[in-house]
C-alpha cells in the first residue's frame, strides 16, 4: 500500500481483534510492527469507544517484541522509567525520549558505518592477531615454568651442544639457586 499523508486507521475490537480500514483486512500485532518498521503511520482506535488507544497498542507491540527475546529495553532503563511516573519529572520524559531517538535516528546511518569499520573485517583480523600473539605469549610463559622443556624424556639435563657436552640452563640455575635458599631457609630454621 503506498504511503499516504494521512496515517491509516486501525480499529480495535472488542474481541481484540485489530482492522486496517485502508485495505479492509483484519491485521496483527505483528503487522502493525512491521507497518513502523516500514515508516507507515497509522491510528488505533477503539471501534466501540472512538476512543485513540495508539499508545497502549504501540506499547503492546514493544511488549510482545521483548518477550520473545529481543530485548531492546535495559532492565535498568525501564526501572528509571518507571520511577519518572508520578515525579516533578514525569513532563519532561517524552520530550527527552522523543529528541534522543529522533537524532538517533537521524545519525544511525552513520552509526552503521562506524559500527561495521570497527567491527568490520579488518577488525577481527586485528582481533585475531592480538589472539595469536596473546598465545604465543602464554605459551612462552608456561615454557619458563614447564620443569622439563618438551622433547626431553624428563631430563633435568642441559641442551646438548654440538661437541655432545652439555651446557648449564636457566633451568639448571634456578635449581641451583633454590637449593641454596633452601638450604639458608634450613639453618635459620635451625638457629630459632
Amino acid at each position: 500500500m503506498a504511503k499516504t499523508n494521512e496515517p491509516t486507521i486501525i480499529k480495535k475490537y472488542a474481541n481484540r481483534r485489530l482492522y486496517n480500514t485502508g485495505t479492509s483486512t483484519y491485521v496483527t500485532l505483528e503487522d502493525l510492527a512491521v507497518m513502523v518498521k516500514g515508516e507507515e503511520d497509522f491510528v488505533v482506535f477503539d471501534a466501540k469507544s472512538g476512543e485513540d488507544i495508539t499508545r497502549s497498542v504501540l506499547t503492546q507491540i514493544i511488549f510482545e517484541q521483548e518477550g520473545k527475546g529481543q530485548n531492546l529495553l535495559p532492565v535498568t532503563f525501564l526501572r528509571q522509567l518507571i520511577r519518572f511516573y508520578g515525579d516533578s519529572m514525569q513532563g519532561l520524559v517524552p520530550s527527552f525520549l522523543e529528541y534522543s531517538m529522533t537524532s538517533l535516528t537521524k545519525e544511525q546511518e552513520k552509526l552503521r558505518s562506524q559500527m561495521s569499520e570497527a567491527f568490520g573485517a579488518t577488525a577481527f583480523d586485528a582481533i585475531e592477531d592480538q589472539v595469536k600473539r596473546n598465545t604465543e605469549m602464554f605459551e612462552r610463559a608456561m615454557k619458563m615454568f614447564m620443569p622439563f622443556p618438551a622433547g626431553e624424556g624428563g631430563s633435568s639435563a642441559g641442551a646438548a651442544t654440538k661437541e655432545g657436552k652439555s651446557e648449564p640452563s636457566d633451568l639448571d640455575d634456578m635449581k641451583k639457586q633454590l637449593e641454596e635458599m633452601q638450604k639458608k631457609i634450613n639453618q635459620l630454621s635451625d638457629k630459632s
